[in-house]
């Protein structure tokens, strides 16, 4: 009995910590405000909504990355405290009714569609299967490269570098993605960048030529690849 009670136990606790790491990798996914509570640790597009809100009402400086830090809690607790609101460092639904209406993805992505998805062919074509996250760091390094003076100032122009996409040689970018690949386009296009700014990603298991990148510095590993400056 008492092995049989240890073994429900168990069990349960199993369940309990696969739901939980459901809920966590569903919570990335959210590119909308007001579909989770945002708290310090939390990540996704819709950190980086929030992200580009608060630093157009003025009490937001970082960088938006959809990493929900010391700096995002520090400029919500500004947000509260400058309107009157319970100072938490959290973005429930009291805070959310306070801040201007700016959750529109159409509003705050300045790109074409064409470029959504071309982006999103890339992330498919690149890491289709890897989680979530794992496919918005990859558009991410896009994003980054984009914003970076050493590469082209475009999404089309920075795919489109010679040899810089092995997708583009092997016919797997022409492959229609799927809506997660799509929505994860759409979250490196938000600001949300897993990779730390990283501009260089590479997939150690299929990689053949490494010289390249062995002399930048490892930023991390997420999913398949690894991510470097």
């Amino acid at each position: 009995m008492n092995k049989f009670k240890m073994l429900l136990g168990l069990v349960l606790m199993l369940l309990v910590f696969v739901a939980v790491a459901a809920e966590e990798i569903q919570a990335e996914q959210n590119l909308h405000l007001g579909e989770r509570v945002l708290r310090n640790g939390d990540q996704g597009g819709d950190v980086a909504v929030l992200q580009r809100i608060l630093q157009d009402v003025g009490v937001y400086n970082a960088r938006i990355d959809g990493l929900f830090g010391p700096n995002t809690e520090n400029a919500v607790r500004k947000f509260q405290e400058e309107n009157g609101l319970a100072v938490t460092g959290e973005v429930g639904d009291e805070t959310l009714n306070h801040l201007p209406d700016s959750d529109s993805i159409s509003s705050i992505i300045d790109v074409s569609r064409d470029d959504i998805m071309l982006l999103a062919r890339i992330i498919y074509a690149e890491a289709r299967g890897e989680a979530f996250k794992g496919q918005v760091a990859v558009g991410s390094v896009i994003v980054n490269r984009v914003e970076d003076g050493r590469f082209p100032d475009s999404i089309r122009a920075v795919i489109n570098e010679q040899g810089q996409f092995s997708s583009l040689l092997d016919g797997q970018a022409n492959l229609y993605p799927d809506q997660e690949a799509i929505d994860a386009a759409k979250g490196a296009l938000l600001g949300y960048d897993p990779t730390f700014q990283s501009i260089f990603f590479y997939n150690p298991a299929v990689a053949t030529n490494l010289a390249w990148i062995s002399n930048r510095p490892v930023v991390r590993h997420i999913g398949g690849h690894v991510f470097a400056r």
